[in-house]
């Protein structure tokens, strides 16, 4: 079987670095995106291409895209991670904040999508997985346009999937709860953020990244062809599909 390829972004730390060196660990030659350099994902994988770019620019995207084909040849998984979650009250969202939150999370899935899509149906094989939120589901008060955005994405998987299915591309979404990473730290969970969503799950612990893992493992794999378009809310049961 060839060696799968894969794209992660927001990969330098958290989640997007977690879900790189799994993949790797699993087989795959992996590239990580993000808007600084990524040397701790990198000294956790081998032979890791590290791409420095803006995921809500088209011209960066194409070429941090050049560097993965001219290294690897080919690709099979866009994991689109990278996103924004800013928490303030809906009066103080700004118009410029707003659209940089859809910018972000939901634009630039977008653009990711659509630039890697000539090289997935040319391997006649591929997965792309975005990273959405238990938030569009618990709906919580003060992040109205993080939870707006996440909504768009799964709205934007569904239809993807159905776009691309006959291609042999699944499209499909996965919804964390508040996970522990040094951003949720500084931001969203600090000031008993962590422990607010901890007294709403089912699973009384904090989410940390490779709690997520397998479940992206699973929505990669050669076996889940017959998985697209759908939610995977991995969200420690702080709300129920």
């Amino acid at each position: 079987m060839e060696t799968r390829t894969a794209l992660v972004t927001g990969a330098a730390q958290g989640l997007g670095q977690e879900f790189a060196v799994a993949l790797a660990a699993r087989g795959y030659r992996v590239a990580g995106l993000d808007l600084v350099p990524q040397s701790r994902t990198a000294d956790r994988i081998l032979d890791y291409v590290e791409l420095v770019a803006d995921v809500t620019d088209e011209a960066q995207i194409r070429g941090a895209l050049e560097q993965v084909i001219d290294r690897f040849g080919t690709l099979h998984v866009l994991v689109n991670n990278a996103g924004v979650y800013p928490s303030l009250p809906f009066e103080d969202t700004s118009p410029e904040e707003w659209r940089r939150v859809m910018r972000v999370n939901l634009e630039a899935p977008f653009l990711m999508a659509r630039a890697v899509l000539p090289h997935l149906k040319a391997a006649g094989w591929g997965r792309i997985v975005n990273i959405a939120s238990a938030a569009v589901l618990t709906a919580p008060p003060t992040m109205v346009a993080y939870t707006a955005s996440k909504a768009g994405l799964i709205g934007f998987t569904r239809a993807l999937a159905s776009a691309l299915g006959p291609y042999g591309i699944t499209v499909n979404a996965i919804a964390p709860s508040m996970v522990r990473t040094e951003t949720a730290e500084r931001t969203v969970g600090a000031g008993g953020g962590f422990e607010h969503v901890r007294a709403r799950q089912a699973v009384p612990r904090t989410q940390e990244p490779p709690d997520l893992v397998s479940t992206l493992l699973y929505v990669v794999d050669e076996g889940s062809g017959f998985l697209t378009g759908q939610t995977l809310n991995v969200a420690g049961g702080s709300a129920y599909l």
